[in-house]
């Protein structure tokens, strides 16, 4: 058998390389990924103005003192004042969509009010309330003789930040999600390409020829080795175009931050879908035409959807627990990696897990595989696989 897996696993990688839809699908998959980064830096470097209606001068310094306290929130955003003539025209104004929310004196004299039309940006709403609350007790003080410095002395507060590198949650969150999704798309793509190349030399009976020159445990081996190097490669493609989407926007501070991340996505790749390709190849030996693949894959496709419903709706708690299971780690861990730091104990334990899980499937794998490639004319239940094995 020495050799051979090498010949079908070169087979199988020159045949997907020749292939249009697998050249197209890639090519797809890189501008999908690269356009969604240079997206999310292009959203998240845009300047935001939001038009601001008053009718008097108080409320315009209070909107150019609320500009900087916006500012000062968020540095895209900044606040234009627009003058009405009455409070009428200005509700009108906001009405007709002309300004976002107006700043006018309210009926009793008592202040200002904020009328939107059916809902007030929370920072627009915070920056001016925070602006015309500090001009209003500026203007009491001086109308009262206070000394406003002393009376306001000790109310300084500062910032200081333990960990200065969290500031980016939004990218973390972002880098999360796609490494959850690339994962479940490239394997689950690669796992049908390989279930569905199995039933197809075996519906043709192409397979009784390879089989009788080839071992069947060379053929399972070869398939295996082949689709995960085109799997393994097609994810280093996209690790490096993110990495480079990143460095190209000027996104320096994120690679630096998801560089590690990005380098554990590609290792729980390699680890999660060289465990899972040997059962796409049992899912495609247990069909007997194309149209039973929908059953015998529907297991794997649940293994597969499982980590992704939770990386998308489970609490940290959960998280902490699953990304340390075998297989299911290769997805939830690259996840947490992408949101923070993990203590290396659960990395070990997620890699070791995911190891000893490999070594188990793949055994387990190769001998139903050996029992139900050559058996044709029905679909094979799991089940009734192993059971026959166990009766050999």
């Amino acid at each position: 058998m020495n050799g051979l897996w090498r010949v079908v696993a070169g087979r199988e990688i020159s045949t997907q390389l020749r292939s249009k839809s697998f050249i197209i699908s890639g090519a797809v998959m890189v501008v999908g990924l690269v356009a969604t980064i240079v997206i999310a830096h292009l959203m998240s470097g845009r300047e935001q103005t939001k038009d601001v209606g008053y009718v008097d001068d108080t409320a315009a310094s209070a909107i150019e003192a609320g500009s900087e306290v916006a500012s000062s929130i968020d540095e895209n955003l900044s606040l234009e004042p627009k003058r009405y003539d009455d409070a009428s025209a200005a509700e009108d104004a906001v009405r007709d969509g002309d300004v976002d929310v107006a700043l006018l004196p309210r009926s009793d004299g008592s202040g200002y009010e904020l009328v939107g039309e059916d809902a007030v940006d929370t920072t627009i709403g915070e920056s001016l309330r925070a602006a015309v609350s500090s001009q209003a007790t500026q203007a009491n003080a001086a109308e009262q003789g206070v000394d406003l410095e002393a009376l306001s002395a000790g109310t300084v507060v500062t910032e200081r930040l333990l960990d200065p590198d969290a500031d980016n949650a939004d990218l973390r969150q972002v880098a999360s999600f796609v490494f959850v999704l690339l994962f479940y798309l490239l394997a689950l793509g690669f796992g049908m390409q390989i279930a569905a190349s199995v039933t197809q030399e075996k519906e043709s009976r192409v397979v009784e020829i390879l089989a009788a020159a080839v071992p069947i445990r060379a053929l399972l081996w070869g398939k295996v080795a082949g689709t995960s190097v085109l799997a393994i490669g097609q994810t280093v493609v996209l690790a490096a175009a993110g990495a480079i989407a990143l460095a190209v926007t000027g996104s320096g501070r994120g690679l630096t931050i998801l560089g590690p991340a990005i380098a554990w996505y590609v290792v729980f790749f390699v680890l999660g879908f060289v465990a899972l390709a040997c059962l796409w190849c049992v899912a495609g030996s247990l069909a007997s035409r194309q149209q039973d693949l929908s059953a015998t894959t529907a297991p794997l496709q649940m293994i597969l959807f499982a980590p992704y419903i939770l990386a998308v709706t489970a609490g940290e708690g959960v998280k902490t627990v699953v990304s340390m299971l075998p297989i299911i780690s290769t997805m939830m861990m690259p996840s947490r990696l992408a949101e923070g730091d993990v203590p290396w104990w659960q990395l070990a334990v997620a890699i070791g897990t995911t190891l000893a899980a490999a070594v188990l499937l793949i055994g387990l794998a190769t001998r139903v595989y050996e029992s139900t490639l050559l058996q044709t004319g029905r679909r094979i239940g799991f089940g009734e696989a192993l059971r026959s094995r166990s009766v050999d």
